[in-house]
C-alpha cells in the first residue's frame, strides 16, 4: 500500500483492523496501547494501532441474522446501510466480540449495541456496525495524534475497502481525505515488492512504491456528516469506561458457573 514514508497511514479492515503508520524513529506509547516494531524499509519503525473484531463484527451480523450463504449478503448489507443517516438513528456499536487490544488492552472487553429501540431495523444496526468499527480505527489515530505519530495521507485496505459506504463512514469518522490504491491484494503485493527489491529490480522500497502504487480513487469527508460523527465518537469514547464494570462482572459470573458446572 505504499506506506513507508512518516505520515503515510493505512486503515485495514479484515476480520481484525489495523491501522499502521510508517515513522523515522521509534514511537513508544507509555500506556501500552499501541505496537512498535521495526519497519521492513532499514532505519525505519512503524506504529501499529489493532481492533480485534473489525470485519469480523459485519461478518458476525452476517452469519447469525443474515444469509450466510448469499455471495452478494456483504453488498446488500452495505446497500442498506447507506439508506440510513449518519449516527444510525442514535445506536452505537462497540465492536469489543474478541476482547480488544487497542486502545482497552482487555481480554474481557465484550461487544455492545447501544441505543437499541423498537424504531430500528437491520440498516440503522448495520450502519451502526460500521460506524463502530470505524470508531474503534479512530481510536488508534488519536492515540497516534497524542504521541506525535504523523498522519496526513490515509489509505484504506481489507475487505472494508470494498464496501462504498464504508469508505465514506471511514472518511467522515478520520475527519480527512481516504485513498483507495489500484492494487487491491495489500499483503500479497507488498511482499512481490519486497522481493523485487531483494531482487535489484529496484534500489529500494521507496523507489519501487514510487513506481508502481497508484491511488485508484480519494474520498473526502462529508462536512455535515463528519462534524456529526465526530460529537458521536465523544460518546463512544465513554462506552468502555462505563461498561467495563458490567463486562468484568459477565466474565466473572460466567466463570463461576462453569468451575461449579
Amino acid at each position: 500500500m505504499g506506506i513507508v514514508s512518516p505520515g503515510d497511514v493505512s486503515a485495514t479492515i479484515g476480520t481484525s483492523g489495523v491501522v499502521f503508520a510508517a515513522t523515522d524513529q521509534p514511537f513508544l506509547d507509555p500506556q501500552g496501547r499501541l505496537h512498535t516494531f521495526c519497519h521492513a524499509v532499514p532505519g525505519r519503525w512503524h506504529v501499529m494501532g489493532v481492533t480485534q473484531a473489525a470485519g469480523l463484527s459485519l461478518r458476525w451480523f452476517r452469519d447469525t441474522f443474515g444469509k450466510a450463504d448469499d455471495s452478494e449478503a456483504y453488498a446488500h448489507l452495505g446497500e442498506a446501510a447507506s439508506t440510513v443517516a449518519a449516527g444510525a438513528n442514535g445506536l452505537l456499536w462497540a465492536p469489543y466480540l474478541m476482547g480488544e487490544r487497542t486502545p482497552h488492552l482487555d481480554p474481557e472487553a465484550r461487544a455492545a449495541l447501544v441505543g437499541l429501540t423498537a424504531s430500528h431495523r437491520t440498516a440503522h444496526i448495520v450502519r451502526a456496525i460500521m460506524e463502530g468499527v470505524a470508531f474503534s480505527l479512530k481510536d488508534t489515530l488519536s492515540i497516534f495524534a497524542e504521541i506525535g505519530v504523523p498522519a496526513h495521507a490515509i489509505r484504506l485496505g481489507g475487505g472494508g475497502a470494498r464496501s462504498p459506504i464504508w469508505r465514506q463512514i471511514q472518511a467522515d469518522v478520520y475527519g480527512q481525505p481516504v485513498e483507495i490504491v489500484a492494487a487491491e491484494e495489500g499483503a500479497a503485493y507488498g511482499a512481490a515488492l519486497l522481493a523485487g527489491v531483494g531482487a535489484g529490480v529496484w534500489p529500494s522500497a521507496d523507489a519501487a512504491c514510487d513506481a508502481v502504487i497508484r491511488v485508484a480513487q480519494r474520498i473526502a469527508p462529508q462536512s455535515v456528516d463528519s462534524a456529526k460523527l465526530r460529537e458521536i465518537y465523544k460518546l463512544y469514547c465513554r462506552l468502555y469506561p462505563s461498561l467495563q464494570p458490567v463486562f468484568h462482572g459477565l466474565h466473572a459470573a460466567s466463570t463461576e458457573v462453569r468451575s461449579n458446572g
